[in-house]
């Protein structure tokens, strides 16, 4: 893949204590790496898929464009918390950043896996999203430099 330039901003951060509670939006987050984020069911092991651990599920990213398409084509509001990803960024190619190591404020990922959309969250929510986040459910991503991270943080490539 050829080099490409680009730079995002963190707009939001999202963690749950444990599976299937709601989430809570943060005014900033310690990312721990190798682990986490503080307080977040994956850093502490309850998570719906802490049994099936995989160090790519440290923290989750969705972009707010993703969620704009799916109010605008399929009728369906997502609030950012109701998707059960950590961050919420804007103008960061999620899709193109797996294998590839980028900074959030001070923080460094690396991106796993895509996220794959699951049947989980339509029930969860009551909502038919399995269709339509289908190719653009997130990042899974593996925290290698920790830090604190806030809502208006650059997003760029490393």
């Amino acid at each position: 893949m050829s080099e490409f330039t680009w730079a995002g901003r963190l707009l939001a951060i999202h963690i749950t204590e444990q599976a299937a509670a709601d989430m809570q939006e943060l005014a900033e987050a310690k990312l721990i790496a190798g682990v986490g984020i503080e307080g977040d069911r994956y850093a502490t092991g309850r998570g719906t898929y802490s049994k099936k651990p995989q160090p790519e599920r440290q923290v989750t990213l969705i972009e707010v464009e993703t969620l704009e398409a799916i109010e605008r084509d399929h009728k369906i509001t997502l609030p950012p918390h109701e998707t059960r990803r950590n961050l919420l960024t804007r103008g960061v190619p999620l899709n193109h950043l797996v294998g590839r190591a980028f900074r959030v404020g001070e923080v460094e990922l690396f991106g796993g896996r895509l996220n794959v959309p699951c049947v989980y969250l339509d029930k969860l929510l009551g909502k038919p999203l399995f269709g339509p986040l289908t190719n653009r459910s997130g990042l899974n991503c593996m925290i290698t430099k920790g830090g604190v991270i806030r809502p208006g943080d650059a997003i760029t490539p490393l």
